[in-house]
């Protein structure tokens, strides 16, 4: 574009044109950045997670951008360095809020199509006549760029204080985890260093335990401790913190610092000592984890981790979200301490965490951050036109620190999120060395608990073989018979075997994980079964092809064929994608099994379990889905249908979609001929044996009440598994659920 410019010059003001040009060209290269050296963020309030005054972080610190010549093309630049796909528009006059620091950037000048607002014309890094007041902002497309995984969170400025920890010196203290005793130390550039206690406050603690992972702080015994530090040389780096409790971070609160000589600061005073009560999950007795219970009103669903989760409410006996208008940390650090962990460390608006089903409870909830109570905060009731469930808000929580990823590790793979599972163990001499877990029985929920204690997201595989992950010198068989429900926290809270026991031992039948940042979730339309629910009965000379597909009850085969009829309960099913990532079949096209009669693939064994029980709990019939033909039936507004099984097509579920089994597709029903009138429950599972990852399982069972006559049936109630309260699903059923298909 330089030289073309230099030619479209008139011949007869050519040196001039040249020199205007190379001036030019020298304008935007001077402010030219190399893009891994910037960082972008969204900062301000109101907003949601895809809007924001716009901050750029440039040679150690965050600034703005002025509004002055700002356009929807210098937009388009920021937001896909946000990780954004385009922009949908801008903001002028500081409409987030005035920051603070430098502008620095003035008078930008973007086509749209560059790789970074740093090769953009402007007036030059800090070369700014603007104030606060004319900060710009843009409006980001709620999609984001492909592979890109930054949350963009609303968070706080960290700058002042690196890292605070608690160091315990107690000898018994420094050994048990989680660490909720000890002397607070803050981390600079010359190491960790402490803090004066003189002025210290509770409302100090209450911060500290927070960043800590813990909900509250208790008083300190400090005539220990006040021997202990006499005989230290302590480093003050920090004369005064003034929180108001409800701070996020400490470096959120006011702080003194020292600049002279920072060992004798701390006049008549010792370092701040600090002791905090852990939540139910992390309580050390089994005594104090009875006396602390978990709130029954609020819970977080669809994260990874524990203390990460879309909001879910309790109102009367229905879960429902919380809309993520003006959801902010303040809210959020609410959420965080009422569920027993520390404060929160990321307010995620935009669905982050997974859509929700339901209700939407809550709109504009504005907490001063001293509730103890996510109801006490100010809020308004939801009406149709305000939320949609793609603004869902969602938090990650402060918690206390395990060392729980000390203890295992994955090798071998070809990114750090798959790999071969080798688990720390101690030898009969007390030698700590890595040993591997047999295959045998090894799946989804293993692989669950190992991705969440590395950190790694969400399981996608659990592999029972993996000698092609053979990386390491390890060889031995340490562990076998490992059971997990997938809730747990490590692997050492599941079960397994006392002494080994694994039929093949050798290596290359070791367990393997694949885990992943997102997962899909699927969940049944409960409302469409019970609207579409009847009975049929159906000739047999109609159902050579289910017979085929084992989709009629035992009792077919004894039947006078082609004579006769199977009375058939039917109801259509739409199943949605309301997670992060495509629901996708676990086996690849090739393992595919192409059945005739119906004329398609089948991608899974089962997909779906169809159950008719007694209010015993006692199953009178069943039906199953012999792997559906998976496909984007429909799907939301701006979403588009990527599968599609005509012609060996690619099988799945987009997010944001769904595949729809109308009632009149052969095997969507559930054969009931021999089933007397009564009182039962239909029951529907989705992806019943765990095959395929998803970031929730709780969601995939629902229940409904039936009533037969002999003649027809009446169907009621119908409910996804995790929607009403514990004591609405106990009068429901009077029975523990049961989910493995098998008929009494």
């Amino acid at each position: 574009s330089y030289w073309r410019s230099v030619f479209n010059c008139a011949p007869v003001s050519l040196l001039p044109c040249i020199i205007g040009s190379i001036q030019e060209k020298l304008l935007i290269y001077s402010t030219a950045e190399g893009p891994e050296t910037l960082k972008f963020r969204l900062s301000g309030f109101p907003r949601k997670h895809n809007e924001g005054r716009i901050e750029v972080f440039y040679k150690g610190e965050w600034g703005t951008i002025c509004d002055d010549d700002f356009s929807l093309a210098n937009a388009h630049v920021l937001c896909r360095q946000l990780g954004f796909v385009s922009a949908t528009g801008w903001t002028h006059s500081a409409k987030y809020g005035k920051g603070t620091g430098k502008i620095w950037l003035d008078n930008v000048q973007c086509s749209g199509s560059e790789r970074s607002v740093s090769v953009c014309k402007s007036r030059g890094w800090g070369n700014s006549d603007c104030t606060h007041d004319e900060d710009a902002g843009v409006i980001c497309k709620d999609e984001r760029l492909l592979g890109y995984v930054d949350s963009n969170v609303i968070e706080v400025d960290e700058n002042k204080v690196e890292e605070v920890r608690l160091r315990p010196v107690f000898t018994i203290a420094t050994k048990r985890m989680p660490v909720t005793e000890g002397v607070v130390e803050v981390k600079n550039k010359d190491g960790w260093a402490q803090i004066c206690d003189n002025g210290w406050t509770p409302k100090n603690s209450h911060v500290v335990c927070g960043m800590m992972g813990f909900p509250h702080e208790k008083k300190v015994n400090k005539n220990f401790y006040k021997l202990y530090a006499e005989r230290q040389k302590n480093h003050f780096l920090v004369h005064s913190v003034a929180c108001s409790g409800t701070e996020v971070h400490l470096a959120a609160c006011p702080l003194e610092f020292n600049y002279g000589n920072a060992t004798e600061s701390c006049p008549g005073g010792m370092p701040a000592v600090v002791s905090c009560v852990p939540g139910p999950l992390y309580a050390q007795s089994t005594a104090m984890r009875k006396k602390l219970k978990m709130p029954s009103t609020i819970r977080l669903k669809g994260g990874a981790k524990y203390g990460e989760g879309r909001v879910e409410v309790l109102k009367g006996s229905e879960w429902g979200t919380i809309c993520d208008d003006r959801w902010n940390l303040l809210s959020a650090n609410v959420v965080c301490r009422e569920l027993g962990f520390g404060s929160a460390k990321e307010a995620l608006t935009g669905a982050r965490m997974g859509q929700g089903l339901g209700p939407i409870h809550m709109n504009e909830v504005q907490c001063t951050g001293h509730e103890r109570s996510l109801w006490n905060c100010r809020y308004k009731n939801i009406t149709a036109e305000d939320c949609k469930h793609t603004e869902d808000a969602s938090v990650r929580c402060n918690v206390p620190y395990m060392g729980y990823e000390k203890t295992v590790r994955i090798l071998g793979g070809r990114t750090r999120y798959e790999g071969r599972v080798e688990v720390l163990y101690t030898e009969t001499n007390g030698t700590l060395r890595w040993g591997l877990i047999c295959g045998e029985g090894w799946g989804t929920e293993e692989a669950m608990v190992v991705c969440r204690q590395l950190g790694l997201g969400y399981a996608n595989h659990g592999l029972q073989e993996t000698w092609y992950w053979d990386s390491s010198n390890v060889t031995e068989m340490v562990m076998s018979g490992v059971k997990c429900t997938g809730d747990e926290m490590s692997l050492n809270q599941c079960q397994h075997h006392r002494t080994i026991s694994c039929q093949k031992a050798a290596a290359r039948f070791s367990a393997g994980v694949i885990c992943s940042e997102t997962a899909s979730d699927l969940v049944l339309n409960a409302p469409l079964v019970q609207q579409t629910t009847y009975i049929e009965d159906r000739p047999l000379h109609m159902l050579y092809c289910a017979a085929e597909e084992d989709c009629l009850s035992k009792s077919a085969a004894k039947a006078n064929w082609p004579y006769g009829h199977r009375r058939l309960l039917r109801f259509s099913s739409q199943i949605h994608n309301i997670g992060r990532a495509d629901f996708r079949p676990k086996a690849g096209r090739h393992s595919w099994v192409w059945h005739a009669c119906h004329g398609h693939y089948h991608s899974m064994d089962i997909f779906t379990h169809y159950d008719l029980m007694s209010a015993n709990g006692t199953k009178v019939a069943e039906g199953h889905k012999a792997s559906f033909c998976l496909e984007d039936t429909d799907c939301d507004e701006g979403v588009s249908k990527r599968y599609e099984c005509a012609n060996f097509g690619e099988q799945g579920i987009t997010v944001g979609c769904w595949d729809l089994y109308r009632h009149d597709i052969d095997c969507q029903w559930i054969d009931i001929t021999d089933v007397k009138p009564g009182n039962y429950i239909l029951q529907v599972v989705i992806n019943p044996n765990y095959e395929v990852a998803e970031s929730d399982f709780t969601n995939n069972a629902m229940k409904c009440n039936c009533k037969y006559d002999g003649h027809r049936i009446w169907v009621h109630n119908c409910h996804i598994g995790d929607a009403f309260s514990e004591e609405a699903e106990k009068k429901f059923e009077k029975y523990p659920g049961q989910l493995n298909n098998q008929i009494s």
